[in-house]
């Protein structure tokens, strides 16, 4: 696998991971009536992801790539099953509020991911890490107290419960190490096309939407493997607070690309949105800055 061992290469490398990552808001805000066809969706993304991950496993590993599937074991399937509950309840998240509210939800994934840490795998959590745990929390609070109408506070769970997805899957990570880690996404992928398989027979739906719809489910799910190679590629050179301040660029660009007028969505967070989202961004800012010292790598392979 490609490495980049200098960090000044591999920041911009990871920067745009995090990029292409945020264009997926816009993908879906493009679609038709997405919230009409989530199991097509659902199932397109996670055969797009199953597919391509493996081939590039393929291209990396050559044909005994399929061995790395022995080695997955329990916390490389709690961790593909997790990240598979993230990808289905990020559509559902998306479909019924705005993309800002989505995106903020996500980006308390790292204090998540502390406290599952501090419950299953007992890593100690600072003073520092729970101050910043604390702010996030007012951010989320505050963006849950904006969402009174019925929809967008469903559209607000799903965002906090795909969050709680994401964190599984990196607690996953941390609780074995030698899991493969592209593995485990494939497995994610592979978790989305039997439950969506599964929801559209027994409602007898048709596994296909519109050919327009279905070349956006399928971008969606390149954009967000195309990512994860870039982000492992990068990721083994910068420390893993530094690289959840980098991750900040998916939200970010995810907010601005439907709310910029050029592409035609025009979404304006509301106040309490931008407050909330405040309060997130300071905190994981402090995040990042209090644990420098903590030079630990992490990355997929």
């Amino acid at each position: 696998m490609i490495e980049i061992k200098n960090e000044k290469l591999a920041i911009p490398v990871v920067l745009f991971a995090g990029i292409l990552w945020s264009f997926g808001p816009l993908v879906v805000r493009y679609m038709d009536q997405p919230e009409l066809v989530p199991w097509q969706y659902i199932f397109g993304r996670g055969l797009t992801i199953f597919i391509v991950l493996n081939l590039y496993l393929y291209f990396e590993e050559g044909i005994q790539f399929y061995k790395n599937y022995l080695k997955i074991g329990v916390s490389g399937l709690i961790g593909g099953v997790g990240l598979g509950i993230a990808m289905i309840s990020f559509i559902y998240s998306i479909t019924h509020t705005t993309a800002a509210i989505t995106l903020l939800c996500l980006a308390a994934m790292p204090f998540f991911t502390a406290l599952l840490g501090f419950l299953f795998l007992r890593e100690r959590i600072s003073a520092n890490v729970w101050i910043a745990i604390i702010l996030a929390t007012i951010g989320i609070i505050t963006i849950a107290l904006g969402n009174t109408q019925k929809s967008s506070l469903i559209g607000f769970v799903f965002g906090i419960t795909s969050s709680i997805g994401f964190s599984i899957f990196s607690v996953s990570l941390r609780w074995r190490k030698e899991t493969p880690k592209f593995t485990t996404v494939a497995i994610s992928g592979l978790f989305c096309l039997i439950t969506a398989s599964l929801f559209i027979i027994s409602k007898d739906l048709s596994f296909f939407s519109t050919s327009y719809n279905g070349t956006l489910f399928s971008l969606h799910g390149t954009l967000v493997c195309f990512g994860l190679i870039l982000y492992s590629i990068g990721s083994k050179a910068i420390p893993a607070a530094e690289l959840t301040l980098l991750s900040l660029t998916e939200v970010i660009g995810g907010i601005f690309w439907v709310w910029l007028p050029l592409f035609g969505i025009n979404e304006i967070p509301s106040t309490n949105t931008i407050i909330g989202g405040f309060f997130l961004f300071i905190s994981i800012t402090y995040y990042s800055l209090v644990m420098r010292t903590n030079r630990r790598f992490i990355a997929l392979n």
